[in-house]
């Protein structure tokens, strides 16, 4: 036979009608509806919040709601060895570390830690590092330079400094 849409119907016990519950003695499911008698479990929404009453477990109960989830990205790790890559002289910053795959294309924040030695004078723009790092970099005759848009900037806390000293004459 042909398959259309008017010979297409649903498979043998696929669809079947729910129980309804407590509708007389004679359904099989009247009186106490499949509950039980008496206790919790029995009375409308008894099932819904059944939690054991020893704190312990209503302290697990509750949501986690210790601690924050810091908004600024926290900065990618880079040892010292792995600028060893770089030529001498080569000026680094956040884009070409990204280019040879030394971090990740989402970072957006870079460390330099000490792990390894460098050899190199390299110059890094606009990088951090650790006080060990900066001292290994610099004893490889390697420079350190804030990035073009952070010069010449002032920090949000001594523009409001001025601006109470202005307002106090």
């Amino acid at each position: 036979m042909a398959l259309t849409l008017h010979t297409l119907s649903s498979s043998k016990g696929s669809k079947t009608k729910t129980k309804r519950v407590g509708r007389g003695q004679s359904s099989g499911r009247g009186k106490t509806a499949g509950r039980g008698t008496k206790g919790q479990r029995a009375r409308t929404g008894g099932k819904k919040k059944l939690k054991l009453k020893g704190m312990k477990q209503m302290i697990l109960g509750f949501p986690k709601n210790r601690g924050f989830r810091s908004r600024f990205a926290e900065a990618a790790t880079v040892p010292l060895s792995r600028l060893e890559v770089f030529g001498a002289g080569e000026k680094i910053d956040l884009d070409l570390l990204k280019k040879r795959g030394l971090v990740k294309r989402s970072d957006r924040r870079v460390k330099v830690v000490l792990g390894g030695e460098l050899t190199k004078k390299l110059t890094l723009i606009g990088i951090q590092t650790s006080a060990s790092a900066k001292a290994a970099i610099e004893k490889a005759g390697g420079t350190l330079e804030l990035h073009p848009s952070t010069k010449g900037k002032k920090g949000k806390r001594e523009e409001k400094g001025k601006a109470l000293k202005k307002g106090k004459k």
